[in-house]
C-alpha cells in the first residue's frame, strides 16, 4: 500500500487525515511536536507516529535519514496563525517571523529532505496545505501576517514544481477551507472529517496536470 507523511498530525486536519488514510490502508507516517500528549493519535491503528519540530532543520533531516522506504505522499500541514491577528502600528515582528518558519520555510525544507523518498515513489505527490488567505488576487485586507507566509508558500509551491517535474514529482497547494479546528474555530463551515476526505480526493485524483496548481478542498481552482 502506499505510504503518506503528515505533519502537524496531532489534532485537527492532520489528525482526521491520518485517520482517513489509516483506514484506507496507507502506511501513515504521522509527525507531531509531542507525541507523548498526541493521545488521539496514537490510539490510530497502523500509523507510526514520529516527533517531529517542522521548525528544526537538523530533526528534519535526522527524520529523513531514519525513514528508509518510499514516500508516496507528502503532506505539509503543519501552520500556525497570529492570534490576536497584528497589523499596522502593532506588529508582533518575532512572532510573524516565526509564522514564515513554520507556514514557509518549514514546507521547503521538508521537500528538499524527503526529496529522494518521493522520487522512489509510486506516487510522488507534495501537499502544501495552504489557504484562500494566501491569494493575491483575492485578497481584501487584514491578516497581513497570515496571508504573507500562505503566498509565500505558495510561491514556493509554484517554483518547486518546476525544479522538481523532471522527477515527475507533482507539487501543489491546498485551500483545507475554514475548518472548525483550533485554527479556525468553533464557527468555522465545515468539519475536519470534511476537509481531510475532500482533500483525499484532490490526492487520489492528482495527476501531471495538478503540477503547480491551486486547489479547495472540493478539488476547485483558485487564483494566485
Amino acid at each position: 500500500m502506499p505510504t503518506i507523511l503528515i505533519t502537524g498530525a496531532s489534532r485537527g486536519i492532520g489528525l482526521e487525515s491520518a485517520r482517513q488514510y489509516a483506514a484506507d490502508g496507507w502506511t501513515v507516517l504521522a509527525c507531531c511536536r509531542t507525541p507523548d500528549t498526541a493521545s488521539e493519535l496514537k490510539a490510530i491503528g497502523g500509523v507510526s507516529v514520529h516527533a517531529l519540530d517542522v521548525t528544526d532543520i537538523g530533526a528534519v533531516d535526522r527524520l529523513a535519514r531514519s525513514i528508509d522506504q518510499p514516500v508516496d505522499v507528502l503532506m505539509n500541514n503543519a501552520g500556525q496563525n497570529m492570534r490576536p491577528p497584528r497589523g499596522l502600528g502593532d506588529m508582533n515582528y518575532a512572532a510573524w517571523s516565526n509564522l514564515f518558519a513554520v507556514n514557509t520555510l518549514a514546507p521547503f525544507k521538508m521537500i528538499e529532505a524527503f526529496q529522494d523518498h518521493l522520487r522512489r515513489s509510486d506516487r510522488k505527490i507534495v501537499l502544501n496545505v495552504s489557504s484562500v488567505m494566501g491569494s493575491i488576487t483575492d485578497t481584501s485586507g487584514g491578516h497581513v501576517a497570515y496571508r504573507s507566509t500562505k503566498a509565500a508558500l505558495n510561491m514556493v509551491t509554484k517554483v518547486l514544481a518546476g525544479d522538481l517535474a523532471g522527477d515527475g514529482i507533482i507539487v501543489f497547494s491546498i485551500h483545507p477551507g475554514w475548518v472548525r479546528t483550533d485554527m479556525g474555530g468553533p464557527s468555522a463551515a465545515i468539519s475536519p472529517e470534511q476537509s481531510a476526505a475532500g482533500m483525499k480526493k484532490v490526492v487520489e485524483s492528482a495527476g501531471a496536470g495538478s503540477n503547480g496548481r491551486f486547489f479547495d478542498w472540493k478539488g476547485d481552482t483558485i487564483a494566485w
